[in-house]
């Protein structure tokens, strides 16, 4: 998984140039395709560590009508929510060429 919480991902919206994001396939639309699947992945690994935290803090009750608001909770819920969000990992991988692709389309072709 990527190192989140040392990437050089920007927090804020940024612009980049298109000539970057597409110069590994000389394609924008394949570029954003596998930045797009990429993203998906980090959500998907972030929300699965995050709810194994959070899990960590769980107190199992049979009633409904007690919540206890845990400070920890609450800092690890911070935490998260301060990182940089998903597809901005994604294309920063991307940028800095960290993301293996390749195209079943031109292997078809060579057989």
């Amino acid at each position: 998984m990527t190192d989140i919480k040392n990437s050089e991902a920007p927090i804020n919206t940024t612009t980049i140039d298109k000539n970057l994001v597409d110069a590994p396939t000389n394609n924008i639309y394949e570029a954003i395709s596998i930045i797009s699947k990429r993203a998906n992945q980090i959500n998907g690994d972030i929300k699965k560590e995050l709810l194994e935290k959070l899990d960590e803090f769980a107190t199992y009750n049979d009633s409904l009508e007690e919540i206890f608001e845990n400070k920890e909770q609450i800092e690890v819920s911070k935490f998260y929510e301060k990182l940089p969000k998903p597809h901005a990992l994604a294309v920063q991988e991307w940028l800095d060429n960290k993301i293996y692709f390749r195209n079943t389309a031109d292997e078809d072709i060579e057989k």
